[in-house]
């Protein structure tokens, strides 16, 4: 089999010839496995799954000042310390602005530039175009987390105005990634903490539930499988996600998410990609406590499919190179 038909079969809930998985860094952390490997180009043959397409233009992001970037939203990331993602430092968006605030052109065509390349390029490998902060946590970078919070009660025609706007961008970019060769969409929007939802299931309902379910029902409309990455502990709204026309659910952690009760409820309905913990066992475990949990994942959740095997974010720099190793050998020697 190759990776797509893996993830493919897997999706159907059947059993491949082995569990696919993908394994992805943050930038510390490839630095350091790389020097623990002594092979800078470590990342490129680790045969994962997924081929993942950004959706943004690729002068997207401008350095403004010494690491601090701008994105095309004109959200401003100070990276001082995260260089991945950063820590959102300016305001975009107020209610006396709400209706006016310019926003990404869904029509750009460098957008999708690169597109019929690197879907040729992968073409063994299951191809997913990615919207990262793709409505919540895009409103709350816009306008702030605090501001949007105390919206959703105090000034809710706001936040319904902030996220339709955002919404109709994601709608143009939806049309357009999945008039290529892609397999599927996948949404970013971190909608948990440790312990249950940031905003309760009320608040999701009214203001995220409808606008998640057009975004779905563009994406299945085009014959393309849906994928969410929304950290923390968001299972309680897996019955509703799966009613909106969620495949695949990631990051599936299991600090906060029974991974193998999830499996047992809804293992008919979803995916789940993850599962491997990345706060407790991959930074702290024993090399053979790594072994036997990833095994006990690819034993247990993925039996009968529905698993994309996976750190359930990508790897820390607080993992332990001979972790890692122990990890990315019991994934490739299945």
């Amino acid at each position: 089999m190759t990776n797509r038909e893996r993830v493919r079969v897997s999706l159907e809930h059947r059993q491949p010839d082995r569990t696919p998985f993908n394994i992805d860094f943050t930038q510390p952390a490839h630095a350091q496995y790389a020097t623990y490997c002594g092979d800078p180009s470590f990342a490129a043959k680790l045969d994962n799954c997924l081929a993942v397409l950004s959706t943004q233009p690729p002068d997207a992001w401008k350095e403004v000042r010494p690491s601090v970037w701008r994105d095309e939203w004109g959200v401003e990331w100070d990276r001082h310390v995260d260089p991945d993602i950063g820590v959102v430092c300016n305001r975009v968006v107020t209610p006396a602005n709400v209706g006016t605030f310019p926003v990404p052109d869904p029509a750009d065509p460098s957008r999708y530039a690169a597109y019929p390349q690197k879907i040729e390029q992968s073409s063994d490998q299951f191809i997913v175009a990615n919207i990262g902060f793709s409505l919540y946590e895009r409103a709350w970078t816009l306008a702030g987390m605090e501001e949007v919070m105390m919206s959703m009660v105090l000034d809710k025609p706001f936040v319904h105005a902030l996220l339709d706007r955002i919404l109709q961008v994601n709608l143009g970019v939806i049309e357009r990634a999945c008039g290529y060769a892609i397999d599927a969409m996948l949404f970013g929007d971190d909608w948990g903490q440790q312990t249950g939802l940031q905003m309760g299931a009320g608040l999701w309902r009214e203001f995220i539930k409808p606008r998640v379910t057009q975004m779905y029902g563009a994406v299945k409309s085009r014959g393309k499988r849906v994928m969410i990455h929304s950290c923390g502990k968001v299972d309680e709204l897996f019955p509703e996600l799966i009613e909106c026309g969620l495949d695949v659910f990631n990051p599936f952690q299991p600090e906060v998410i029974d991974v193998e009760a999830a499996k047992r409820e809804y293992g008919r309905d979803l995916t789940f990609y993850g599962g491997i913990s990345t706060q407790r066992v991959l930074p702290y475990g024993t090399v053979q406590e790594v072994r036997d949990h990833v095994r006990r994942l690819l034993d247990v959740v993925g039996r009968d499919g529905g698993l994309i095997a996976a750190p359930a974010h990508a790897i820390p720099r607080d993992a332990r190179p001979e972790n890692i190793e122990a990890m990315i050998e019991v994934l490739t020697n299945q």
